[in-house]
């Protein structure tokens, strides 16, 4: 379980998130949508333990949120992070040697998957190719929460069905807890089960996305539309 109580987090004066406060279900790949500057990336961090708040507590499974939590959490960056002069191997060996539980065979499973080649250096790969190996390097952690932030950020279509395949294949929802911000809301609906609305730092609604879909009859771009026309 993730909570968020009373949280806010400021840059200098700007507010980022603003008294924020949820409680996230495990098992389940939650959506976190808003328009630039609304506090996505900021929330992801917060509960990576990348950035502390300027008020409030963030706790996961009771624990206090620090960098010491990522024994618990994968994260994924928007920004590529990683030695562009390593081989896609060197890079998984790298990660594997960093992360008692990372899974040397699930990493293999994803880089075939993925189409990967080992043996290319990182600054050689394409864009798409880079956040197929962001992927696989997430994915590839026995951990209970995988948090991603905008993983198909710039990539074409056929490089977003393939990550979104592998979320579906790679995930084990039984023991993971997924959270995902992202721009490519048709893309990913399939995927959601929750989805948080955020504006300006503020939550505006939380829905499971199947009584969306089921009990008000819209997609989750028309739900949207609606929260915030509102």
């Amino acid at each position: 379980m993730i909570k968020l109580n009373n949280v806010t987090k400021k840059y200098l004066t700007q507010v980022a998130l603003d008294d924020v406060s949820i409680s996230l279900p495990q098992g389940k790949i939650i959506g976190i949508v808003g328009e630039n500057g609304s506090g996505k990336s900021t929330t992801l961090k917060l509960m990576a333990g990348l950035i502390q708040p300027s008020k409030g507590a963030i706790t996961i499974n009771g624990e206090n949120v620090t960098r010491r939590i990522s024994t618990q959490v994968a994260y994924l960056s928007e920004l590529d992070a990683y030695y562009p002069f390593y081989t896609v191997q060197e890079t998984i060996d790298f990660f594997a040697s960093q992360f008692e539980d990372f899974d040397r065979d699930r990493a293999k499973e994803i880089l075939e998957f993925m189409r990967l080649e080992p043996n290319k250096k990182v600054k050689e790969l394409s864009k798409g190719n880079r956040g197929r190996l962001k992927i696989l390097l997430v994915l590839s952690r026995e951990v209970p929460i995988i948090l991603m932030d905008e993983p198909l950020s710039g990539l074409d279509p056929m490089v977003r069905d393939s990550i979104i395949k592998g979320l579906l294949s790679f995930v084990d929802i039984e023991k993971q807890t997924v959270i995902i911000t992202t721009h490519e809301i048709r893309e990913i609906e399939p995927l959601l089960d929750v989805v948080i609305a955020l504006k300006k730092g503020k939550i505006m609604e939380i829905t499971e996305v199947e009584e969306i879909r089921s009990i008000q009859k819209l997609s989750l771009v028309e739900w949207m539309k609606k929260v915030y026309e509102n």
